[in-house]
């Protein structure tokens, strides 16, 4: 196991290597203290690499839809979905609350030569004010962002100011039996069909060695009014 790596706030540093169809693989560098933020969940490397699925190549030129399309994750932590996307050519801001900007920061360092679109960093906290990331986003990339109740109301008002009618919001995210996760899951599908379309994508169209069947994939869009 690579050696932990001390950090500028003063905690450590471990590196997990996220492969890649193409090239080298992302490092992603996780902390050994913190909120559930800081770590890589298996639903972010899940929809990691069903953004390299061949659903999203052009078949004609054999490059990727991502090339310069505008993406934004929300709840990004690490921000390993926002830098795969960007190693595919997207146009990509990842997001997430202001104590997590240092370690997105250091990811985006650490897989910059990697980027062939770009990537850059913001705090967004959902539930308020998100015009500075209008235009709309051609993609808006979540994962494993249902898990607390009180943020739900505030996440889906969050997808509603930004994702426009033309805006796919690709959501993966992990099924928990525990506790109260079951009826969290169904609140915030109870809230999000209010205002929009769910399709769930199907195993044999993820990624054949990263995908499960206890995590899902789901394509959002906006209800025709």
């Amino acid at each position: 196991m690579e050696a932990p790596v001390v950090g500028e706030s003063g905690g450590e540093y471990f590196t997990r290597e996220v492969e890649r169809r193409a090239g080298s693989p992302l490092r992603i560098k996780q902390c050994s203290k913190g909120d559930v933020g800081c770590v890589v969940w298996d639903a972010a490397i899940v929809l990691s690499k069903y953004l390299e699925t061949e659903q999203f190549v052009e078949h004609s030129t054999g490059v990727y839809k991502w090339v310069n399309k505008r993406a934004l994750e929300l709840g990004s932590g690490t921000g390993v979905v926002g830098l795969m996307a960007a190693t595919l050519g997207a146009c990509v801001t990842v997001t997430d609350l202001e104590d997590l900007q240092s370690l997105m920061e250091v990811n985006i360092k650490e897989n910059q030569h990697l980027v062939t679109g770009s990537i850059q960093a913001k705090v967004l906290k959902w539930g308020e004010d998100g015009s500075e990331f209008l235009p709309s986003p051609d993609y808006i990339l979540m994962a494993d962002c249902i898990y607390y109740e009180q943020s739900l109301d505030p996440l889906v008002k969050t997808l509603r100011e930004l994702a426009s009618a033309e805006t796919c919001i690709i959501c993966c995210y992990e099924q928990r039996t525990m506790g109260n996760n079951p009826q969290v899951e169904q609140l915030f599908f109870e809230l999000l069909r209010r205002d929009f379309a769910v399709a769930e994508i199907p195993l044999e169209k993820q990624d054949e060695e990263y995908r499960s069947e206890d995590i899902r994939i789901l394509h959002i869009v906006r209800r025709e009014r």
